[in-house]
C-alpha cells in the first residue's frame, strides 16, 4: 500500500507541470524580492523627498499615544500605499513579460497553410470543359 502511494507521488512530482509549478514559484519569489527593491530603493526616495516625508512608509495618523507598556496606535497609511505601489509595479511587470512571450510565441510559431479553395460545382466544371472543347476544336479548324 506504502509502495503503491510513494510510487503514485513519485509520478506526480515528476510531471513536467508540477516541475514547472515548482520553478516559477522559485523564479516568482525572487522576482518579487527585485521588484521590491526597486520600489524600495530606486522609486520611492524621490518620491519620499517629493511629499516631504523621509521615509515613505512612516506616513501614518496617530490615533492613541503611547501609554506605559501599551504601544501607540497608528493608522499606517505609507505602509498600505507602499504595499498597493509594489503590487501595480509588479502587475505591470509581470503584464509586459507575459505580451512579450506571447509576441515570441506568435513569431516562432508558423502560421498555419491557407485551407484549399473548394471545388467548383459541377455545373461551372462542366461549362469549362465545353469551353475548352470548343477551344479546342476552333484551333483544329
Amino acid at each position: 500500500m506504502v509502495r503503491g502511494w510513494l510510487r503514485e507521488f513519485r509520478e506526480f512530482a515528476v510531471r513536467g507541470n508540477v516541475i514547472d509549478l515548482a520553478v516559477g514559484v522559485i523564479i516568482g519569489g525572487e522576482f518579487g524580492k527585485v521588484i521590491n527593491s526597486l520600489v524600495k530603493d530606486v522609486l520611492m526616495p524621490p518620491l519620499s523627498a517629493l511629499l516631504g516625508a523621509t521615509h515613505f512608509e512612516d506616513l501614518e495618523i496617530p490615533l492613541r499615544p503611547a501609554e506605559g507598556d501599551i504601544p501607540a496606535a497608528a493608522l499606517r497609511y505609507g505602509a498600505f500605499l507602499q504595499t498597493i505601489l509594489n503590487f501595480l509595479i509588479i502587475a505591470v511587470c509581470v503584464f509586459m513579460m507575459v505580451k512579450a512571450i506571447n509576441t515570441l510565441r506568435r513569431a516562432m510559431t508558423p502560421s498555419p497553410p491557407s485551407p484549399a479553395p473548394p471545388p467548383a460545382p459541377r455545373s461551372e466544371r462542366l461549362l469549362e470543359e465545353i469551353r475548352d472543347f470548343l477551344r479546342d476544336r476552333k484551333g483544329k479548324e
